[in-house]
């Protein structure tokens, strides 16, 4: 048994996220947390909402609430939809915890100790008409490197080139629109991320088995242009961790917070604090080197756009500070999920988000399209088209049809219980060797991260058990030897055990609705593949379940494309 921590990219906390975001971290972090569970490894898996920086305060402002109450309200909003798409996390925390409070000005003056903040006065973009300074997230702008009209103060998200907002062409306000800015003095702390550009590479460079996109992406900001710069860490906002402290070696940042993403991937470790002090857990077994970390392998999802601020500021961060935290193993990133010709759009109303997807059909159904569909090489684009296809096609037709005809028709010519195994005829042995060959083939790709072909191959092993049962046709053969139709639905439940368990990662709900109706709680993953076929005894009593999978029809398609379509600009 090894030990994996695991983390997702944690989620703004303004608004519900759609299916795009679902798929670029939360939902393979979840397949993977729960395979491993199922090898019988120890999992800590952890997630939280991101409460700090511009998009808390606009949101909150938008909805007419104070900040902290609408923070505690989206989170309860947030989790509550997590557990609708059955995301297992170990703890899902807040950004605005007291833990990571206190966790980021400790490494803050860590980083400082180690001569790696900087004090910087400068001239930053000041609003007369809100009479404030804008942080960079109140800023929207022309990007000047690929020219898209909608660009941050810090980040474009069309070509995910870091920025200023001094960078921008034509700045306008968020708050007001105004576009009456001029640039005045303020004091800030900023991460010498420069001081430790040749630590970084070297360290990127060593992770030979990343993704391309994650060590590409890096190595742009790395080297491309002038290099990696120095990052500012506060900002002129009233919510977020306060950036002057007891104890901190530095006056005058009154009024003044840290960055939010300076502080929302330490919420990983404070996340991991907040589960111990619920749960009365070890959090430095897996995060402090000097307390047993050092064979936990830490893997890390996200979308592209996260992908800078994981290779390059956070492991700033840890590096900086000089102390013994565990640092990533291996950064599994993401393209984009596209909707329909088009992008995701909140505004507009155009895409599904998650709640809205839980409100059309169980979550079964979206985690195995978009597992499959994983935007892996490149951006996939989600249709309706495809998304009714190919849940009828696998899920009801493969997976669904098998276990309803089994167990239909072991029920009305054999009764609900267990029939009585009979010796393996060269079909069963022959369908052995084959599913052999098909569980080797997901399990190297679960362990490899690759979700797609994970997905491929675990649909292989669905079908081998259909083409299995049209052959054998106990359906003929119980007409001539019972005894020998007996044996092959008892072969054939078997198989359906063994297809719960493997397509738990996939599909929790219907490999519970498998199990619960087989009367059955062995989930024990099939090393000894022999062994797995006499689990289930003769005589052992199921239930025919319901339905697994119904059919999308074509009319529900065609009103669920007309009713997420979105407004046209």
């Amino acid at each position: 048994m090894a030990r994996h921590l695991i983390t997702s990219a944690i989620p703004y906390i303004n608004g519900i996220k759609h299916l795009g975001n679902l798929v670029g971290s939360q939902l393979p972090a979840d397949l993977y947390a729960r395979y491993l569970r199922g090898r019988g490894h120890e999992v800590m898996f952890i997630c939280a909402t991101d409460e700090h920086g511009t998009p808390a305060e606009l949101a909150a402002a938008k909805a007419g609430k104070p900040v902290a109450a609408y923070c505690a309200e989206m989170h309860d909003v947030q989790a509550a939809i997590a557990g609708g798409f059955r995301l297992s996390f170990d703890h899902f925390g807040r950004s605005s915890s007291p833990q990571n409070r206190a966790l980021t000005q400790h490494f803050a003056k860590a980083l400082a100790d180690q001569g790696l903040i900087r004090e910087v006065t400068e001239k930053q973009m000041y609003s007369v008409t809100d009479g404030r300074f804008l942080p960079d997230r109140y800023i929207e702008g022309t990007c000047p490197n690929c020219g898209f009209d909608s660009a941050r103060g810090d980040q474009c998200d069309n070509c995910t080139k870091q920025l200023d907002p001094v960078d921008l062409i034509n700045p306008r306000s968020v708050i007001s629109g105004s576009t009456d800015l001029e640039m005045r003095e303020t004091k800030h702390l900023f991460l010498r991320q420069s001081a430790m550009k040749d630590k970084l590479a070297a360290w990127i460079d060593s992770k030979t088995d990343w993704p391309v996109l994650s060590t590409s992406i890096a190595k742009k900001w790395l080297f491309d242009g002038e290099g990696l710069q120095d990052r500012g860490i506060t900002r002129d906002l009233s919510w977020g961790v306060p950036a002057q402290f007891p104890g901190a070696p530095w006056a005058g940042m009154e009024g003044k917070v840290f960055y939010v993403w300076f502080d929302a991937p330490i919420e990983y470790i404070a996340g991991t604090q907040e589960w111990a002090e619920k749960t009365g857990g070890d959090w430095a077994r897996w995060w402090r080197l000097d307390q047993g970390a050092g064979d936990v392998t830490y893997t890390q999802f996200m979308g592209k756009d996260n992908v800078p601020f994981h290779t390059l500021s956070f492991p700033s961060t840890i590096l900086g500070s000089a102390e013994p935290w565990k640092l990533v193993d291996y950064i599994k990133s993401f393209n984009y999920l596209n909707y329909d010709g088009g992008q995701f759009s909140t505004s507009r109303g155009r895409g599904v988000f998650m709640d809205q997807a839980l409100g059309i059909l169980p979550s079964d159904y979206w985690r195995w399209w978009l597992l499959s569909h994983a935007p892996e090489s490149a951006d996939a684009e989600f249709t309706w088209e495809n998304f009714q296809a190919s849940v009828n096609k696998d899920l009801a037709d493969v997976l669904g049809n098998l276990v309803s005809r089994v167990t239909k028709f072991c029920n009305s010519k054999f009764g609900p219980e267990m029939p009585a195994a009979v010796a393996m005829t060269e079909r069963e042995t022959a369908l052995m060797a084959q599913f052999r060959d098909g569980l080797a083939a997901y399990e190297k790709a679960m362990d490899e991260i690759h979700v797609r072909r994970a997905a491929e191959e675990l649909r292989g092993l669905w079908v081998l058990g259909n083409e299995y049962l049209q052959a054998a046709a106990p359906w003929s053969v119980v007409k001539t030897d019972e005894a020998a139709a007996r044996g092959i639905i008892a072969f054939a439940l078997h198989l359906i055990r063994l297809y719960a368990v493997l397509s738990r990662p996939f599909i929790p709900d219907a490999a519970q609705a498998i199990m619960t109706a087989l009367n059955c709680d062995d989930w024990s993953w099939p090393e000894d593949l022999d062994a797995a076929l006499t689990v289930l005894p003769a005589g052992h009593a199921f239930a025919v379940p319901e339905n697994l999978f119904r059919k999308i029809t074509d009319e529900e398609r065609e009103d669920w494309a007309k009713r997420f379509a979105g407004r046209r600009e």
